[in-house]
């Protein structure tokens, strides 16, 4: 059940709240609409139910508030506007990715997809997807973690009829499985055909909370469509004899040859087409809408059961021709046209028959059987530390930038090295790391720090992770796996791009310019270092900033700005050095380091003690900083 209690938006400058003390319930087991024209504040209502946005009042998930859940996405499945996922995903992908971020098994994909009408779309880009493709997609995220509630905004907007239907019979089927079910729409006759229980909006206050079949009767206007090739001439002969019977009659005139006709019946108006011989093409009862100045569309309404008199198909039969010309839609023959049948059979281009009040579609024997849903999760998976690296693997590989990014970075790489030596003038460390100085970082390491803001980057540009809670949750255990990811990345960035750059020269110079250093070590453990500590760099950036040209940006921060400030302070005036830190450090430990390891220790403190390195050290301590104050300051709100 939901229950929402005073749900109330901040003030806005001079301008109404967008919802003010709204109150309602979604009880399980029902389907309940919220129904508003535009700017009634459907969505807003939505959001602050889900925490999107700050406002006052309190919403309750079966008795919780959403902020008291422990996993959200497994009680409530949410969908919002478009499916936020990158646009080269795969439909599988995009799945995977959610699976492993719930906790949810990876065959519960297939079962999705197979519920959804997916299968021969699974490898389908996100990019590709239709309107109608793309809602499935969304309805098969929110129905992946098999939740017992689904919020969703404006499911069926921009669908048509039929996958309209379809959609509005995979709610019905998971109300029916004991789920609760709450949409919004500002289509009336939609809420009132799909719904159990309408919740009706305007200006940003609850004006009616009604059973479906109490809405059609209290908020709906009946009214009869009525299609002739002369509408124009018998909307006049409807009104003029109103007029004259003095009774209250709106005819309303719609495209084409389509009329409207409130407070009149299709017998009177069959009645009154026989007489003056006009010919109708079809005449049928509607549940209307909120009149015909109402803001809500009227496109794709379903037409209520058609009726057609005797009376009317000996008019069609026997109608003489008038002077009126006919309409496109309808042209002029010499043969009558085709009234439609009394049994109410429809054409394929109008909605099928249905009744004023929401039945259950399991209660009429003629209904159509509800769409299977994916079968429920018999047995969830215990909460894991990796399931955070689980979905960054999923996300890293599911997408080809990293790969493009991996090979411009070694193409580079390696025609910049071949460059460097034949202009000469440059250190073989240098030649190898293809690192010029006129350049601040070489490319491997912008490669690594692009890598590392593409991390959270594209996160926050697309993202998948915790679509129901807003942004890209800042949880700690997503941020050591992305930082561990980008380590893993960065360290084979470095090797791969050494190992291309040696084949290139050797290839093109011979082995003159392949040789070994004699400190390789601590060659190795600086350049590792160095690429490392950049993917590490774009990670935090990208991260406290949500942006991936703000995470590159820190990365070029640390030479450009922050080497020049380390270098300045470091060659200040001095009375003191750090000769025979290692002797020390072995006497503090009152032990003999195994393997040399005092050796290392001393290689470690003297690259921290280097200008890039120390620039490094400190852009890294503020950075990391930073998003744990963000990180706690978001938690305490």
């Amino acid at each position: 059940m939901i229950q929402a209690i005073g749900l109330t938006s901040n003030p806005r400058k001079e301008l109404p709240l967008a919802v003010d003390d709204v109150s309602f319930e979604a009880r399980p087991g029902c389907v309940t609409a919220l129904l508003g024209a535009p700017g009634a504040g459907k969505t807003t209502t939505l959001r602050l139910m889900l925490e999107l946005q700050r406002g006052r009042g309190i919403t309750y998930f079966r008795g919780r508030p959403l902020h008291r859940i422990a996993h959200p996405s497994r009680e409530v499945g949410v969908l919002l506007s478009e499916v936020p996922g990158h646009p080269a995903r795969t439909i599988r992908g995009q799945l995977g990715m959610v699976c492993a971020a719930v906790g949810v098994p990876i065959r519960r994909v297939d079962e999705v997809i197979e519920a959804v009408g997916l299968v021969s779309l699974r490898d389908e880009r996100l990019g590709t997807l239709s309107r109608g493709m793309d809602r499935r997609l969304g309805l098969a995220c929110a129905l992946l973690p098999d939740p017992h509630t689904l919020v969703l905004d404006d499911p069926a907007g921009g669908l048509s009829v039929t996958e309209g239907r379809w959609l509005h019979g995979i709610l019905r089927a998971h109300a029916a499985h004991g789920g609760t079910v709450l949409f919004s729409t500002d289509d009336p006759k939609e809420a009132a055909r799909t719904a159990d229980r309408v919740i009706t909006l305007e200006g940003g206050r609850l004006v009616a909370d009604q059973e479906a079949a109490d809405f059609a009767r209290t908020r709906l206007r009946p009214r009869v469509a009525v299609r002739s090739p002369h509408a124009a001439r018998l909307g006049a002969l409807l009104a003029k004899e109103a007029r004259a019977a003095q009774r209250s009659v709106e005819v309303v005139r719609e495209d084409g040859n389509r009329l409207s006709v409130y407070g009149s019946t299709c017998a009177d108006i069959g009645e009154t087409a026989f007489r003056h011989g006009i010919l109708v093409h079809r005449l049928a009862d509607e549940t209307g809408d909120m009149g015909p100045h109402a803001t809500f569309p009227a496109e794709g309404l379903a037409s209520a059961t058609v009726v057609t008199s005797a009376l009317l198909a000996s008019a069609s039969a026997t109608s003489a021709p008038t002077d009126d010309a006919p309409t496109d839609d309808a042209p002029a023959t010499d043969e009558p046209a085709t009234a439609v049948a009394a049994s109410g059979a429809h054409t394929p281009d109008e909605p099928g028959p249905a009744t004023g009040s929401r039945t259950r579609p399991a209660a009429s024997p003629g209904a159509r059987a509800l769409p299977q849903l994916p079968p429920p999760i018999a047995v969830r998976q215990a909460p894991s530390p990796l399931r955070p690296l689980r979905y960054e693997l999923r996300r890293a590989t599911g997408v080809g930038t990293g790969y493009l990014t991996a090979i411009t970075v070694l193409v580079t790489s390696a025609l910049l090295s071949v460059l460097l030596a034949r202009i000469g003038h440059t250190p073989q460390p240098r030649l190898l790391a293809a690192w010029p100085r006129e350049c601040p970082l070489p490319p491997a390491a912008l490669g690594a720090g692009l890598l590392g803001a593409l991390a959270f980057g594209e996160e926050f540009r697309h993202p998948a992770l915790a679509t129901d809670r807003g942004t890209v949750p800042r949880r700690l255990g997503l941020l050591a796996a992305k930082l561990l990811v980008a380590s893993v990345t960065a360290l084979a960035l470095a090797v791969l791009t050494v190992g291309c750059d040696l084949e290139m020269l050797y290839l093109v110079y011979g082995r003159e310019l392949v040789g070994v250093p004699a400190d390789w070590l601590s060659l190795s453990a600086s350049w590792i270092g160095l690429t490392v500590g950049c993917a590490w760099a774009g990670v935090l950036a990208a991260g406290i900033f949500r942006s991936t040209t703000a995470g590159l940006a820190a990365v070029l921060a640390v030479p450009v700005v922050v080497v020049p400030l380390v270098q300045k302070t470091l060659a200040g005036p001095s009375v003191r050095k750090a000769a025979g830190f290692s002797e020390r450090l072995r006497e503090l430990l009152l032990m003999q380091w195994p393997f040399g390891g005092a050796r290392y220790i001393a290689a470690g403190a003297r690259l921290v003690a280097q200008p890039v390195g120390g620039a490094l050290m400190l852009s890294l301590t503020a950075l990391l900083c930073a998003y744990l104050l963000t990180t706690l300051r978001r938690r305490v709100r």
